[in-house]
């Protein structure tokens, strides 16, 4: 039997189901392997490993029974540390938090436990879900398992290095602005963002509330499918939840079929912005959907040369109002000022927000309010609304003539931390291409198109109407084929190997 670190969460649960491996083997391998790399790559916030072999050896009796399980129940996953957990700490990446053991479980967390997936732990995160590079989590940054020297992207760069360093099959994430797809290009690994409203927000530490969405992160893309739809469905606690059918995701990533599929070029997203590298994997994945028989069309979305700016008005505007809860009455962490005596609230308040806060979350609140305050709503925030439906409107028009969209992730590959921090504008444009999507509530998914000459992986994004989803996983099932084909195996399998403090 193969290394189980090593296997994709689909051959796992086939391995579990016919009875070669149990969970507790399988959770066990992957606890190991976390405490030999992880002290390197700094994925996990918090190992939750006794409960994560109490789950499993559950799932493991429960089949010994005889009884129905779910196809993924005992295969072990990671969580984003900005979905509540019950009894197992969540922090958000900020110390205004750190600390807190949540009460109750997000609705997607309720929903892999009633799976029968074991929870490794909770991973690293930018704070409050607030950068693009893990770098501004308040308790250390996430390393690129491709270069240690490199971020993994962000925010949910803990989720990604996991997966892609083998410490867990598959993890999830959430993705306000290119959350989940951004550090799955700069890794090596799948991310999908689904439709807003078509996960459940419900127990998500909110950023920004009209964009944060819940998704899955895995090495391929029907494990993202499988994960998909265990977390996916109507929430009647989540008033933004969509209460429809979930589209058989699975299904369409079984097919990979996109011949006669009409693929729109959105022509602002490729070219002049992004590296030659990147932009060369790009045209040979583009090929290779030609090959497979896909018609390509290049489409036009001229407002999306707006999305940058009116993303940066809106998601740190309804941050600061989300924020203001941690007040230090309420919620969140309390210190007094120093030298007071008999603080006023407003002094243990602000001492708290000071000691509370990273820069990056300090820098988006004041912008936020600053765009919300009196005089300035209309012309900052109200403009950035216009702007956002006439993102929309591109969006509509591009998919009269295409069935899906697609675009390179990122427009490089990853980049060495420090790089960007000083000019949070360069970083902010890490996601022009993934923001869009955002805005306009589509689905969009992230896979490897190959490496650069840097030797680090590049990444393909898809995108599809809303509640359209499962074309993501046709054209990226599809995609994935051939290029695994091309590769002769996952491209994970060409990441350096990483020194352990343990054998694994």
């Amino acid at each position: 039997m193969s290394d189980p670190t090593r296997m994709t969460a689909a051959a796992l649960a086939d391995a579990l189901a016919c009875g070669d491996l149990s969970s507790e083997q399988v959770t066990r391998a992957h606890l190991d392997r976390i405490e030999a790399v992880d002290e390197t790559i700094g994925a996990y916030l918090h190992v939750s490993g006794e409960s994560a072999l109490a789950q499993a050896r559950a799932v493991d009796e429960r089949r010994a029974k005889g009884e129905d399980l779910h196809r993924l129940a005992g295969v072990p996953i990671a969580v984003k540390d900005v979905m509540t957990t019950t009894g197992i700490p969540t922090t958000a990446g900020s110390k205004m938090l750190q600390g807190w053991v949540p009460p109750y479980d997000a609705t997607v967390v309720a929903k892999l436990k009633a799976a029968g997936l074991p929870i490794l732990g909770k991973t690293n995160m930018d704070e409050f879900a607030m950068g693009s590079s893990t770098e501004h989590s308040a308790f250390g940054p996430t390393r690129n398992p491709w270069d240690l020297d490199r971020t993994p992207g962000g925010s949910g760069g803990g989720s990604s290095a996991a997966v892609s360093s083998w410490q867990a099959p598959f993890a999830t994430g959430t993705d306000t602005g290119g959350s989940i797809r951004q550090p799955a290009a700069l890794t090596g690994s799948v991310g999908v963002k689904p439709t807003y409203g078509a996960m459940s927000r419900y127990g998500l530490i909110a950023m920004a509330s009209s964009l944060d969405q819940a998704g899955p992160c895995a090495r391929t893309v029907m494990d993202t499918a499988l994960l998909h739809e265990v977390m996916a469905g109507h929430d009647p606690l989540d008033s933004t939840s969509i209460d429809a059918p979930v589209p058989d995701v699975v299904g369409a990533a079984r097919r990979a079929d996109v011949s006669g599929m009409r693929v729109g070029i959105v022509k602002e997203l490729t070219g002049q912005g992004f590296a030659p590298q990147v932009q060369a994997r790009f045209d040979e994945a583009v090929q290779h959907l030609v090959d497979a028989g896909a018609e390509v069309v290049e489409v036009s979305c001229p407002n999306f040369v707006y999305a940058l700016g009116a993303y940066y008005l809106i998601m740190p505007s309804e941050a600061s109002s989300n924020l203001a809860r941690f007040d230090a009455m309420r919620y969140g962490l309390r210190v007094g000022p120093q030298g007071v005596d008999a603080p006023s609230a407003e002094q243990v308040m602000a001492a708290s927000r000071d000691a509370g806060f990273g820069a990056e979350v300090k820098r988006r609140i004041i912008l936020g309010t600053y765009a919300l305050s009196s005089g300035y709503y209309d012309a900052y925030y109200g403009n950035a609304q216009k702007v956002r439906r006439l993102i929309a409107d591109d969006f509509a028009r591009a998919f009269e003539t295409a069935d899906v969209l697609v675009s390179p992730t990122a427009p490089t590959t990853a980049f060495r931390f420090g790089e960007k921090t000083s000019d949070p504008t360069a970083m902010y444009a890490g996601d022009i291409a993934t923001i869009p999507a955002n805005l306009a509530g589509l689905p969009g998914m992230s896979l490897p198109s190959g490496l650069a000459e840097d030797g680090l992986p590049a990444g393909f994004q898809v995108l599809a109407p809303a509640m359209a989803d499962d074309r993501l996983y046709t054209v990226g099932a599809a995609l994935e084929q051939r290029l695994v084909s091309a590769w002769g195996g996952q491209l994970l399998q060409q990441a350096p190997d990483l020194a352990t403090t343990k054998g694994a």
